[in-house]
């Protein structure tokens, strides 16, 4: 019958716990037996990690990962804690996650999505930041980019470039998902960190429709008028031709004409980027976040939290914040520097000036984070040797210790780890009866989802016979072979 004291009862009891935030309960059984971190439910669907990755606790997620909890397990799905914490929006668990070097670049086994495809389709754009932090410099891009830094540069924005335009099946990356689903926010950003704006979905499974399809067709099938607007201001070709055409949105066509006078506006750098997002990781790595309380003397005490001592300075303005504040001031700021500076940069909580890099003060206490040894990136890839970086140290100068810790372009594997098949995308059926416009007001910042579409009629389904699958535009994510894996993970995870 097994013994109810034994190891299985009281792994459900911690997952019961991840799952429903109970701090006190997981604490305690932590203490009892730390193995219980690596536990797993039957079947191996989801681990306590999953549940309070995927429900947002983040205090009990640091608490598993310090006990030993594998960052990067996966689920039946080949899911990650940091895809379902993506997925949901949880910024603040993705932000733990890569303290302890979540591997952002794992493909799940269903459709070879990452956890940025997971956080683009849902409008998490505050998730995106975080994910790209570790190929996005402290340093602005005209510095990176220029001649004096040399290959250096080229294979920091060569990986940037390779994991923001990782395609999952059927060549959909992350930008389709978000212009899809009406995120101009999310687009924008995607675009300023080198998104390929030329991407084009291939025939991949039993669909037809949405062959060659761009991340401007996916703008014009959800019917977002801003999203197009941004992708033909950044270059997007009106005359690349799919095999269905626009999907009847008869409102966009004087904008998406191949002739079309329109004038369209001019968009700024997007407000969600953010250049010292990378230094004040790392340094959370190094000292870890519970920095020291402040002592009685108040010179060293952060000026934002009142609570913590400094432990690291802004470059420029060299105003002292504790790591806890700089790195959240890092993770949520969309507001503009009001002294001019280059774009990404935020602005200084005290005196507005432009931030580009925290550096750490002397004297202050390393703790790492303790990691275990199945961190960091995939067998496949840790397998590879890098060759020698070919610059001299004294033409790095430029760069700050802090700035330069970019993943290289050759630690990605081509496609996934472990390829396991799956289906494409079904076709929109909104050509007689268009879906609504997605586009919501400027001032309103797109965390939230957008509501969903309406659903096409039985008599529209039948006319459109010749497709293969019908959905609305709202659910044209991946239509899986394996979708009883998803359900499985899914449902336990909301049980």
């Amino acid at each position: 019958m097994g013994n109810s004291f034994g190891c299985s009862a009281s792994g459900e009891r911690l997952v019961s716990a991840a799952r429903d935030g109970d701090l006190i309960e997981a604490r305690m059984l932590l203490e009892f037996n730390p193995c219980l971190a690596r536990y797993s439910t039957f079947g191996g669907l989801n681990s306590p990690l999953h549940f309070a990755a995927s429900k947002g606790h983040n205090e009990i997620v640091m608490l598993l990962l310090e006990n030993g909890a594998d960052v990067n397990s996966r689920n039946y799905c080949g899911q990650t804690a940091l895809m379902h914490a993506s997925r949901y929006g949880h910024w603040e668990v993705v932000q733990t996650l890569l303290l302890f070097r979540s591997n952002v670049t794992r493909a799940d086994y269903l459709s070879g999505r990452t956890a940025l495809h997971f956080a683009a389709v849902n409008g998490h754009v505050r998730c995106i930041r975080l994910l790209v932090a570790d190929f996005v410099p402290s340093a602005p891009f005209e510095t990176i980019t220029s001649a004096n830094n040399g290959d250096r540069s080229n294979r920091s924005l060569s990986a940037l470039s390779k994991f923001v335009n990782k395609a999952a099946d059927g060549g959909i990356t992350a930008l389709h998902m978000a212009a899809l689903n009406g995120y101009f926010d999310c687009v924008q950003l995607l675009l300023d960190l080198h998104a390929n704006i030329s991407a084009v979905t291939f025939h991949y499974g039993s669909s037809m429709d949405l062959i060659g399809s761009s991340a401007l067709h996916y703008a014009a099938c959800g019917g977002n008028l801003k999203c197009c607007q941004i992708l033909l201001a950044r270059g997007a070709s009106r005359m690349a031709l799919n095999c269905n055409g626009i999907w009847g949105r008869h409102w966009l066509e004087p904008w998406l004409e191949p002739n079309s006078h329109m004038t369209l506006p001019t968009f700024p750098p997007s407000k969600f980027l953010s250049l010292p997002l990378l230094s004040i990781l790392n340094i959370a790595r190094e000292c870890g976040l519970q920095s020291s309380t402040a002592s009685s003397d108040d010179s060293d005490t952060c000026a934002v939290c009142l609570e913590k001592a400094c432990a690291v300075a802004a470059e420029g303005c060299s105003h002292e914040l504790c790591v806890r504040c700089a790195l959240y001031l890092c993770s949520t700021s969309n507001i503009t520097s009001e002294i001019i500076g280059p774009p990404g940069s935020i602005p200084c909580p005290l005196c507005r000036h432009s931030i580009i890099s925290f550096v750490k003060l002397p004297g202050s206490s390393a703790n790492e984070l303790k990691l275990n040894l199945s961190l960091g990136l995939c067998t496949p890839c840790m397998l590879q040797t890098c060759d020698p970086d070919p610059l001299s140290t004294s033409s790095q100068s430029d760069f700050h210790e802090t700035r330069t810790s970019s993943v290289s372009s050759d630690r990605f594997c081509p496609v996934s780890c472990s390829p396991f098949p799956s289906v494409a995308i079904p076709s929109c059926t909104c050509n007689d009866d268009p879906c609504p416009s997605l586009e919501t007001p400027d001032g309103e910042i797109q965390d939230q989802s957008p509501p969903h579409l309406q659903s096409v009629s039985d008599e529209q389904n039948k006319m459109e016979g010749s497709r293969v699958a019908k959905t609305s535009c709202s659910s044209m994510f991946w239509n899986r072979r394996s979708c009883h894996r998803e359900h499985q993970c899914k449902s336990e995870i909301n049980a």
